[in-house]
């Protein structure tokens, strides 16, 4: 006996390192991995290969199909920022360089646009170009008129041209590039050059009507504008006619000046008399101040004292007179004596001089007093001439309020005029010297291959497209299909242990004990033998969901297994209505067996099978019953398995699939443990569930699940990974 089976009973190796082994987890889902996608990719590799195929296949059978497209370019450059030959000539508006790709995009829409597409089929006389409006252009409709045969012509060829022509600018360059594809590579050439030429005209037209219009307006302008100005000054001089006001202004015609010199008030009589008077008022005014001064220190002081009398020249010969006068007195004196003629003579002419000096003194003073009286009698009429003065300029001031605004009209009007007359002289003079601001850079020649079909990109649209389509459907087809391929798709989506899986071989590989078969069911049983509920005389059922999931091949791996160690183990095929276990092990189907034993028709020695191993008996179906359910379902068959587990050490049921027959759940009831198949690959998740919910509701002790059949690239996996160790004992031995 196994000494690895020495265990209690009811704790189970399940139990004990598997929590929920019991099947009752709910389902994560799909969790993505570089596995996963490996699986996947296999799995699905027909859809992959066969739809990306087939659309690659599409795609270079409609490239070689398609018609050559020509494609001819034009380019123009664009130069907004125009010269001014004349100092303020140019209309044309400061082009700011950051919106400089909004002024280009901008052009690119006008030679887009439908106008000049239009201009473009004049000018070449598309309308009658059957490359361009197809049959129309040579067979008129029925019941049409020439008039609207013509005007449908050039709708339709106003219409493909418009269609077909693009305007791309390059970057960041001041280029545009006009293009235009035919299937004609000439007509290309000869429409993008008449884009082209259109375009420049079309730029010239515009700016002479620029001029046009703006010599126009402002003629129109101008004229008004005059108009204005001779009536608001015949309503200016009416004002003033009317409330006498006279200014030096008016006197004159205007002088043309700059708008500040225009804009100064007129000066008239009164204010300009006001003027004079307050100057000279002022200068009267200081003048009394200071004769009145000069008076008052001359009247406080003696006459010698005065200055004036000091720098008088009359006063200044009288004083030298009188020293001569004096020193001669003195010497005579000295001489002659005080009673000499000559001194007195002297005496009497000293006297005289110093007479003249006081009368001349006293005139003096006497004329700066008279000077003070005149100056301020001067000042006194000054002050009243100024006074009435003030009245009338204030008097007229107030009639000259509205004259005021009247006469600023006129100024304003003045300056309007003058600046309109400038502008109109300017835009005159340059009407006939602007250069363009777009310019010819390329003409468009005559292509010399076509543009599409380009074989080399319609295939890797195809590829793409293909690709992607079956990305699409294979993903579908994955997302629909539950079907159970993995050790980890078993445990994830039942939530039941895994005891083991075996992989797909080939039909010669089945016997070989060496082989990966041989060592998965090996190591299955060792697994089996860790999760069985008894440490003896254990009863297990071999189930599966559906037929042909490898149920019997693993109940004799499993009893063979069991046998050799040295247990004494009974096989009984229990699938009552499809037996296989008697082919499988070689033996033709006999007419004894486990239906017969149970109905007490034959002994078990009788019914079993000749073996070579003494500790494996195999105890076929027998004849297939009518009724197995009745068969399954009876006190007979609690009797045989309650006998049959004194004598072995364990027995091995394989029975009857699980789903559509009652007959594995019957069986369920009277074993210690069900172990539950799945094919990988072709047991699909709801089948296998439902199945296990059906064993548990009996009451079953689901003890694990066998994967059979595994192949490893359908589950994302290299084959190898799994079971290349097997083959370590060959090489060993090597």
């Amino acid at each position: 006996m196994d000494p690895i089976e020495n265990k209690a009973p009811g704790n189970s190796w399940a139990e004990r390192y598997l929590p929920g082994s019991d099947g009752g987890g709910e389902y994560q889902g799909t969790q993505i991995s570089l596995q996963t996608v490996r699986g996947i990719l296999w799995r699905q590799r027909y859809i992959l290969v066969g739809v990306t195929a087939l659309a690659v296949l599409a795609g270079f059978l409609m490239t070689i199909m398609q018609v050559p497209t020509f494609q001819a370019t034009a380019t123009v450059r664009a130069d907004p920022e125009e010269a001014d030959i004349f100092e303020g000539s140019s209309l044309a508006p400061d082009i700011n360089i950051n919106r400089f790709g909004d002024y280009l995009s901008t052009l690119a829409m006008v030679i887009q646009s439908r106008s000049l597409a239009e201009t473009v089929v004049d000018a070449l006389d598309l309308a009658d170009n059957p490359d361009v409006v197809g049959d129309i252009a040579t067979v008129r409709p029925d019941g049409m008129s020439d008039a609207k045969w013509k005007e449908r012509r050039r709708a339709v060829a106003v219409n493909v041209v418009h269609g077909g022509v693009q305007a791309e600018v390059p970057g960041s360059e001041r280029v545009i590039a006009i293009s235009y594809q035919s299937e004609d590579p000439q007509l290309a050439a000869r429409i993008a050059n008449g884009f082209a030429e259109a375009f420049l005209t079309d730029d010239l037209r515009r700016s002479i009507q620029k001029n046009e219009y703006a010599q126009a307006y402002l003629e129109k302008e101008i004229l008004e504008t005059r108009n204005r100005l001779e009536t608001a000054e015949r309503q200016a001089l009416g004002y003033a006619r009317a409330n006498n006001i006279v200014g030096e202004a008016m006197l004159a015609p205007p002088v043309t000046g700059t708008a500040t010199e225009q804009g100064a008030a007129p000066q008239t009589v009164a204010a300009s008399s006001l003027a004079s008077i307050n100057s000279t008022y002022s200068a009267a005014r200081a003048n009394r101040i200071n004769a009145e001064q000069r008076w008052r220190a001359a009247a406080a002081a003696s006459p010698s004292e005065l200055r004036e009398v000091q720098a008088s020249p009359v006063v200044q010969s009288i004083v030298a007179r009188r020293a001569t006068a004096q020193s001669e007195l003195a010497e005579q004196r000295v001489r002659y004596g005080p009673s000499h003629p000559v001194v007195q003579e002297l005496e009497a002419e000293l006297a005289t001089l110093d007479r003249q000096l006081a009368r001349e003194s006293s005139a003096i003073k006497e004329a700066l007093r008279k000077e003070y009286l005149v100056a301020a009698r001067q000042e006194e009429a000054l002050g009243r001439e100024l006074s009435n003065v003030s009245s009338k300029v204030l008097d007229e001031q107030e009639r000259r309020v509205s004259f005021n605004a009247l006469n600023g009209e006129v100024t304003g009007l003045r300056t309007q005029l003058q600046s309109l007359l400038d502008r109109y002289n300017q835009i005159s003079a340059s009407a006939n010297v602007r250069p363009n601001t777009i310019t010819l850079l390329d003409k468009a020649t005559v292509p010399n291959r076509p543009v599409s079909p380009v074989l080399a990109k319609n295939l890797l649209i195809a590829l793409i497209l293909g690709a992607g389509l079956a990305v699409l459907l294979a993903a579908l087809r994955e997302t629909f299909d539950d079907r159970l391929r993995s050790a980890e798709d078993v445990e994830r989506k039942l939530g039941v242990p895994l005891l083991g899986m075996t992989p797909l071989v080939e039909a010669e590989d089945l016997a070989d004990p060496k082989g990966a078969l041989a060592e998965a069911h090996a190591s299955i049983r060792a697994a089996v033998g860790f999760t069985l509920p008894r440490r003896d005389h254990n009863i297990l059922m071999v189930s599966s969901s559906q037929e042909q999931e490898g149920k019997s091949t693993t109940a004799i791996s499993l009893a063979t297994k069991f046998a050799a160690l040295g247990q004494k183990v009974l096989l009984i095929d229990g699938d009552l209505r499809r037996p296989s276990l008697a082919s499988a092990l070689g033996y033709k189907r006999t007419d004894r067996g486990f239906a017969e034993v149970l109905a007490g028709q034959v002994r078990l020695q009788d019914a079993l099978l000749p073996q070579t191993n003494p500790n494996l008996d195999v105890l076929p179906v027998g004849a297939i019953p009518p009724n197995p359910v009745e068969v399954v379902s009876s006190p007979r068959l609690d009797e045989f398995v309650a006998e049959q587990r004194k004598h072995y050490a364990l027995i091995v049921i394989d029975s009857a699939p699980v789903i559509g027959l009652a007959d594995a759940p019957l069986l369920a009831r009277v074993c210690d443990g069900v172990i539950f198949v799945v094919e990988s690959n072709r047991a699909h998740f709801g089948q296998a569930k439902a199945a296990l919910r059906r064993l548990r509701e009996s009451g079953t002790n689901v003890l694990g699940v066998v994967l059979t059949k595994f192949r490893a690239l359908e589950a994302g996996e290299s084959y190898g990974y799994g079971y290349k160790y097997y083959a370590y004992g060959d090489k060993q031995a090597a």
